[in-house]
């Protein structure tokens, strides 16, 4: 088990001075640079993890959930605690660093106190540090959801990600976003990438066989360490399946295991699965699939400082957008894991020094972008965050303004988890807007759906959270309305859950044989018309100039 002082010593410095309201500048000069990277080394082995970038190359904030239901064996379990838990969990002093890094609570005062975080050229300084600290024991690993969802990596394709995170020199990396550009894409990028994309869940879909590699063996600090890759499972179903016709996805668990007894015949002292499924599907896969020592997590944005032990696997989970690194040192002798020591770095890009090589080709990658991702657009009145399990307000200002663009009674927008969080009172940049609607299937299309094809579309989403088997959770958020409230019993089944529904604008109940205006995003049906949602939001935004925060009360919740 790891201590306080494993974790954060940021936090001993700066918990002191926070009850005073210290001002921003003191704050940097007790949170330094050597005080994030500080470790003891232990063993022969260092696995660096970092994923859920969602092409983000600068420092940002992202606000923490408020809410985080789990169901089943995870309810109330790690990571579905927020705020006060998660301090009172990880003994955390209320308003610290790593207290403002991994919770809600008092986000914007803080926000301004620590200023943003990650920033690819600094977590580019904290990989090197440690790689040169550890040399040939270390490995660093991407974790997936790293080339898309930003402006520039919509532009370029994923270029400007591929090119930049070259500079860290990954070992190898798996995806999910990545696939939603396209089979053809995602070939031309993986052929040309200096390490492997890995991925034991891809089959061709006429003969099963391996799109790309699932494993691959390295040595480290004389010991033999299998990588096994594990892609979002559920791509085609939470994605276009007609962006990757000719792919199949799926959990495969049983295929997993026999990747593991692969490895451990060849040799493996350590076998590591480089997972997108997500941290409950992980678990799940830890206590099923026997012979892994480490499960690296990504997918649910989970950012947990201490790792989850699951018979002898250890679970990591290294949060999203670049907010942390993970260091987990092990000590392996006789193919066993002896003992480790971890910790989950906290990127406060106003206490580390950037890169050079990595801000100049960030600057580069950027440079033909400045015009459109500077241009305000209008001024957020309070505080706007993307991340919950029924919504955030952001969301709400994505649904409401394709409400009024679209001339909707109803607006419908994806629960996604990806898109940085703005303070009150900032300007509110296209950059911003983009980085929370940049995808390959942006249109905002207009229709009209009856009330019970709408309940059908919240039970069928609601069921992909809340059903308690993991293997059947594709990890998003609820599905995000406006101009509609509904009732959801968490813990009924299918078909069961959602009751209520209210016209807000009218105050009437949804008649489920009448057809309403309904206007939403990214629909994973080919061929769909409408202007893109990024459009949609600035058009929105430059009409009202300052964008104010409606209270969150359009969901009620039980059976939590």
């Amino acid at each position: 088990m790891i201590t306080r002082r494993d974790f954060l010593v940021a936090a001993s410095a700066t918990a002191t001075l926070l009850g005073g309201g210290v001002g921003r500048v003191a704050a940097q000069q007790r949170l330094g640079e050597a005080d994030l990277l500080r470790f003891e080394p232990l063993g022969n082995v260092t696995l660096v993890h970092i994923t859920d970038l969602h092409g983000q190359l600068m420092p940002l904030h992202f606000r923490e959930p408020s809410i985080n239901i789990g169901v089943g064996a995870a309810k109330g379990r790690v990571p579905h605690i927020t705020g006060a838990d998660v301090r009172a969990a990880f003994n955390l002093p209320a308003k610290s660093a790593e207290a403002h890094a991994l919770s809600h609570e008092d986000f914007a005062e803080l926000a301004r106190t620590y200023g943003r975080m990650g920033g690819l050229d600094r977590i580019a300084t904290v990989v090197k540090s440690i790689r040169a600290a550890r040399g040939a024991n270390m490995l660093l690993l991407d974790g997936g959801d790293t080339w898309t969802n930003s402006w520039t990596s919509l532009k370029t394709e994923g270029q400007d990600m591929v090119d930049v995170m070259n500079l860290l020199k990954p070992d190898a990396i798996t995806g999910h976003w990545e696939f939603t550009l396209g089979e053809a894409r995602v070939k031309a990028i993986v052929d040309k990438l200096p390490f492997p994309f890995l991925a034991q869940n891809i089959r061709e879909s006429e003969f099963e066989d391996a799109v790309f590699p699932a494993q691959k063996m390295y040595e480290r600090g004389g010991v033999r360490i299998a990588v096994i890759g594990q892609a979002f499972p559920f791509t085609p179903i939470a994605n276009p399946r007609w962006m990757i016709p000719k792919w199949t996805f799926g959990i495969r668990e049983a295929e997993m295991q026999k990747e593991v007894d692969a490895a451990r015949a060849a040799g493996a002292d350590l076998v590591v699965v480089l997972s997108h499924n997500g941290f409950d599907v992980d678990v799940k896969m830890a206590e099923r699939v026997k012979g892994i020592d480490v499960i690296l997590s990504g997918h649910t944005h989970d950012a947990v400082p201490k790792p989850m032990k699951i018979g002898k696997t250890l679970l990591v989970a290294s949060g999203c957008h670049g907010k942390f690194v993970s260091r987990l040192d092990l000590d392996v002798q006789g193919r066993e894991v002896k003992n480790f020591r971890y910790r989950l770095i906290p990127i406060f890009s106003d206490a580390i020094t950037p890169d050079a090589e990595v801000t100049a080709a960030i600057a580069k990658h950027r440079a033909p972008f400045a015009a459109d991702l500077g241009r305000v657009l209008g001024k957020s009145e309070g505080l706007l965050y993307r991340r919950g399990t029924f919504g955030g307000s952001l969301d709400d200002v994505i649904c409401d303004a394709i409400r009024a663009e679209r001339d909707a009674e109803i607006s419908l927008s994806p629960g996604i988890r990806w898109g940085t969080s703005l303070l009150p009172d900032q300007a509110i940049t296209f950059e911003d807007v983009t980085n929370a609607t940049a995808m390959s299937y942006p249109a905002c299309y207009r229709m009209t759906m009856s009330g019970a094809r709408l309940k059908d579309i919240l039970e069928d989403v609601a069921d992909n959270i809340f059903n308690p088997d993991p293997y059947y959770q594709q990890g998003g958020d609820m599905v995000r309305t406006g101009g509609l409230g509904y009732t959801i019993d968490i813990g009924k089944p299918i078909g069961q859950r959602i009751s209520n529904m209210t016209l807000l604008q009218s105050a009437r109940a949804l008649e489920a044989s009448k057809d309403y205006v309904v206007a939403g995003w990214a629909s994973i049906n080919q061929g769909t018309e409408g202007p893109p949602i990024w459009d949609v939001v600035t058009k929105y935004i430059e009409r009202k100039k300052t964008i104010a925060v409606r209270p969150a009360d359009t969901v009620k919740i039980s059976g939590q």
